[in-house]
């Protein structure tokens, strides 16, 4: 059996038992393969299969459409990599890819990968300190990007060479560097031959995760963690072949790789993009009528916009939606439901991994729950004080699991970093960080980041609790609670929030948000204090927690001044209802 055939073969099995989680957890097995090529072993075997099928579609907001079949990409995929050998890419290179939602990204990816050479993608939200920073810690000796986020690099020390996408009539001016431009590579032939077998654990990808608690790490994934782990992803979304898949997500970060390259593309489907400069809900959902699309997945952001707007302009909903990214709260999902007749199912993993627990397909969902543990997954749930495993814990993954054995859907290691590698994978395990509970039926709800999770008046906090309650009340866009010093309770949970559009940062709209929680929440768990501001982030946009919590820290030792408006329910005359 080929590389191909057995790859094929794991992915057939999976979708046929999409309704059926406990067979697919049983009889699952990762297919252990000792070389395999995305582009070769995969992509291309598609393309001799489905060429005439739309791979990949972009749509634009003026209506542009372009779109490249399996047999272009394929085609179009080996004159890159012909071209890229040609001026001196060799095996083993980085190369920092960042562009946008343009075609040249899914070229250069699958050409590279092709080639054996190291992917690093990068936002072109970046600035020049973290592409300093990238460029230094991943040993960078390429970079593709249009001539506006090439000239980013003028002031980036490194012994790298640029390549050139054209974008208008924007022509790049970086002194002192080679400039190679990227339309030559269409010249090239449409032919390439592997020079040799891809090992399964060489390095295809690095990615800088978005440093939401800490400095970024650098996670490194090899040919088969990502291709082969996806399978636990295309499960999770219920992807088959044939279908067209939207995925709301910008380039550059793991999730854009997830749902915009490898698990629709493992499931023979249509990669579908709407590319808009600023969110347009009733824009979006005319684009996916328009395009037949089958398979939705966007982050609790986009659906809360989603909601929002009107819902039923949607005329032929997604056969499938699902949520990624950060937790998604109840009250979102049941409005999808109202209006679409179609769950949300949430999903939970990690740049540093694939889907690891998920609300699957077939399955009842238990709301404002993340589901239940991923084929090829061992989830345990473990005391991060005592180490015991229990109902309540950090989630970890257990790295010789007697059922699967170690997760191919796991990185390699954080790259040039053995301390943090010591850390994540101590005691037959990988410890992700974050904590959830389990219930008796097996159902995994997420608690909070390891570092978010409080105590207050010796009770445990967990953030994304009652930030779920408080982007119910329609006055509330976003939500971060945060421990606040306090002289009695040593802690007491404070939300920083974003107000909607019509509201205003008044005593009256900190009382009715408060009011609402109090309805909404035990008294010991109740949100003491509202400060009304825009949240801190990352350029990922995920909320940075651990800067508004040093905020509330430096602001009780030097009384410092906050990041906006604050409200305490003492002076709104507050008090929690009797139950």
């Amino acid at each position: 059996m080929t590389v191909t055939e057995e790859f094929r073969a794991a992915r057939d099995h999976l979708v046929s038992l999409q309704q059926d989680w406990e067979r697919a957890r049983d009889e699952f097995r990762w297919p252990r393969l000792s070389h395999f090529n995305f582009g070769f072993d995969w992509f291309d075997q598609i393309a001799r299969e489905r060429g005439e099928q739309d791979a990949l579609v972009i749509v634009e907001e003026d209506g542009t459409r372009l779109s490249r079949t399996f047999a272009e990409l394929s085609a179009d995929s080996n004159r890159v990599a012909n071209w890229m050998r040609s001026i001196g890419v060799q095996r083993g290179d980085r190369i920092i890819l960042i562009l946008g939602n343009q075609v040249e990204l899914w070229e250069t990816m699958l050409a590279a990968i092709k080639l054996g050479a190291v992917l690093i993608p990068t936002t072109t939200q970046m600035g020049r300190y973290d592409l300093q920073d990238r460029v230094d810690r991943a040993e960078v000796k390429w970079v593709v990007g249009t001539g506006q986020t090439l000239e980013k690099f003028t002031e980036v020390d490194g012994n790298f060479s640029l390549i050139h996408v054209p974008d208008s009539e924007h022509e790049p001016s970086v002194p002192s560097r080679a400039i190679h431009s990227y339309p030559d590579a269409y010249a090239a032939s449409a032919q390439l031959q592997p020079e040799e077998p891809t090992p399964a654990d060489e390095t295809m990808l690095l990615y800088f995760t978005s440093g939401t608690t800490s400095k970024p790490k650098l996670v490194e994934h090899t040919h088969t963690s990502y291709p082969v782990g996806h399978l636990s992803t295309l499960y999770w979304i219920g992807l088959q072949p044939g279908d067209v898949h939207l995925n709301v997500s910008s380039p550059g970060w793991a999730k854009h790789a997830w749902s915009n390259f490898f698990a629709p593309w493992i499931a023979e489907a249509t990669i579908f993009l709407y590319n808009f400069t600023r969110f347009d809900p009733a824009a979006l959902m005319v684009a996916m009528d328009e395009a037949g699309v089958s398979s939705f997945c966007a982050p609790p952001t986009v659906w809360r916009m989603l909601i929002k707007a009107e819902l039923s302009q949607l005329k032929n909903p997604p056969r499938v939606v699902v949520s990624a990214g950060e937790p998604l709260n109840a009250e979102v999902i049941e409005q999808v439901q109202r209006a679409w007749g179609r769950t949300i199912r949430d999903g939970f993993g990690q740049t540093e991994t694939t889907l690891q627990v998920a609300n699957t397909p077939g399955r009842e969902i238990t709301p404002g729950a993340m589901g239940v543990p991923l084929p090829g997954f061992d989830v345990v749930l473990v005391d991060p004080v005592t180490g015991e495993e229990g109902s309540e814990g950090e989630i970890c993954l257990r790295l010789d699991s007697e059922h699967y054995g170690r997760p191919v859907g796991l990185m390699k290691g954080y790259y040039g970093d053995e301390e943090k590698n010591a850390e994540v994978f101590r005691g037959g395990l990988y410890h992700t960080g974050d904590i959830a509970s389990r219930d008796d039926d097996g159902v995994i709800t997420y608690v909070g980041r390891a570092d978010d999770v409080f105590k207050s008046s010796d009770y445990k906090v967990s953030p994304f609790e009652l930030e779920s309650v408080l982007v119910e009340h329609p006055a509330v866009v976003e939500a971060a609670i945060v421990p606040a010093p306090d002289e009695i309770r040593l802690a007491v949970p404070k939300a920083y929030v974003t107000l909607a559009s019509g509201w205003s940062p008044t005593a009256e709209t900190a009382r009715a948000i408060l009011e609402h929680s109090l309805q909404k929440l035990p008294p010991y768990k109740r949100i003491r204090r509202i400060e009304f501001a825009e949240l801190p982030k990352t350029i990922s946009g995920k909320i940075r927690r651990v800067q508004l919590r040093q905020q509330e820290e430096e602001r009780t030792d030097a009384g410092a001044e906050g990041y906006g408006v604050e409200y305490r329910e003492e002076d709104l005359g507050l008090r929690p209802p009797r139950r």
